[in-house]
């Protein structure tokens, strides 16, 4: 088949190379130029680096519809697109127009976790598993048809990281398997259960926000959720912003207010966290490492040198 490929970042590039490797014929590919947000300057393997160098033409938009990028794609005459991290909407002139539509490829277990993020999300959420779905694109992000679907366990201290390491290993086979279903006319497009569906927009500093009213099961998470290189979960701590690097839940159970500098257990400082912490019967959350503003990071001990005092959500 001849494949036109959109995508960006590692996401992208792993499905551009998963197709350069299948013996179909990739004839153009388009990505985005390299952006300054957070989360696009992480997992950035260069799509239009590896076309150049199999000497696939590239385009580069920040969204498509123009004419030129029509005109490019009536002229490549694909039998296919493959899509994987592209970050805006595709409209049906383009999804619609090769024999076999638009392949999308979406690093969640579809119909949970449309939209942005998914892994972050999912961990936060407590989810036992996450995966990778093929799916045909049409009018609604990310609510297309689905073709395969793959998945993994969530073990009880993954990091969003691991599981970035454990999904992106997934799209190569899930890749190369879609299109041996779609070449050999064998794909059984199974239609999405919308009963199921979440959608998640993209995350911004706000969400990174630490809320000591949460349980210290969810906050343990949404320090997980947010491992190096993503940016940390954060608090504020005598007016300065403070990254969370890692962090348990405690064996002991704390009473008083959430966010209170309370006491130390084992390697780290417990805080106290719950909306229901006043009763005394939940467990705390013991940060173990922190990182300051300047970048220098801290074990907790040493860097709560007395108890006492209150981390905040602001300064």
């Amino acid at each position: 088949m001849r494949v036109v490929m959109f995508g960006y970042q590692t996401w992208g590039h792993r499905t551009l190379q998963a197709l350069l490797d299948s013996g179909h014929e990739v004839v153009l590919a388009v990505t985005h130029p390299k952006s300054d947000h957070a989360y696009e300057k992480i997992w950035s393997d260069s799509v239009a680096d590896l076309a150049q160098q199999h000497g696939v033409p590239v385009l580069l938009r920040n969204r498509p519809g123009d004419e030129e990028l029509l005109s490019r794609l009536k002229e490549a005459d694909p039998d296919l697109i493959v899509s994987n991290n592209w970050r805006t909407w595709l409209p049906p002139e383009i999804f619609d127009l090769p024999t076999h539509g638009t392949l999308n490829v979406h690093d969640s277990l579809l119909p949970s976790y449309a939209g942005f993020s998914p892994l972050i999300w999912a961990l936060i959420n407590g989810e036992r598993e996450v995966g990778v779905t093929a799916h045909r694109m049409d009018a609604e992000l990310d609510m297309g048809d689905v073709l395969l679907q793959r998945a993994v366990p969530v073990g009880p201290r993954d990091t969003a990281t691991d599981l970035f390491h454990r999904t992106v290993d997934l799209i190569g086979p899930i890749v190369t398997d879609s299109l041996d279903l779609i070449a050999s006319g064998k794909a059984v497009w199974t239609p999405q259960d919308r009963s199921r569906s979440s959608f998640f927009h993209k995350r911004s500093l706000e969400d990174s926000r630490i809320d000591w009213t949460w349980t210290a099961e969810e906050l343990e998470r949404f320090v997980r959720a947010q491992s190096d290189p993503y940016p940390n979960a954060f608090t504020h701590h005598r007016g300065e912003r403070l990254r969370i690097v890692s962090a348990a839940v405690s064996e002991g159970r704390y009473g008083g207010t959430p966010g209170r500098i309370f006491i130390r257990e084992g390697d780290g400082v417990v805080i106290v966290a719950g909306a229901g912490a006043r009763s005394g019967r939940l467990p705390g959350l013991v940060v173990e490492r922190v990182r300051t503003e300047d970048g220098s990071e801290y074990a907790a001990t040493e860097y709560f040198r007395r108890m006492g005092g209150y981390l905040t959500g602001h300064p």
